[in-house]
């Protein structure tokens, strides 16, 4: 059986399976990326829609809307933000499309936010 280990959504191989993996092994988000999640967090009515994806675990886009009170184009407009941003991952299920927060993008933008603080420099634009 191959080891596989699996740290900043990306696959590490190679590695002991005990050798325990810190963030500093994961490359820093750049700055195109942190540009784009922090715009997308920016908007009140897609803040409240992450954070009722992330309270959930997953929803579809009828859920959503009659927990917002928007209109469902709208709330797809947000989705589709939230999902370019990496920040929701969609998949269908049926007639429905299923949307969940990918924690593993918000710990490295935290991560990216605190480098940024700290003086590290961020990887440049691509």
């Amino acid at each position: 059986m191959i080891s596989r280990r699996y740290f900043c959504g990306r696959w590490i191989p190679g590695t002991d399976p005990g050798r325990k993996v810190r963030h500093t092994d994961c490359q820093m988000m750049d700055r195109t990326q942190i540009e784009k999640i922090s715009k997308a967090l920016g908007d009140e009515t897609r803040l409240m829609i992450f954070e009722a994806i992330a309270r959930e675990k997953q929803m579809n886009c009828g859920e959503i809307v009659s927990l917002q009170g928007v209109t469902p184009a709208t709330v797809s407009h947000h989705l589709k933000v939230l999902a370019d941003a990496r920040l929701i991952a969609c998949r269908r299920e049926g007639q429905f499309v299923l949307n969940k927060v990918v924690p593993e993008t918000m710990e490295e933008y935290t991560r990216s936010l605190t480098s940024l603080v700290r003086g590290k420099k961020t990887t440049k634009r691509r």
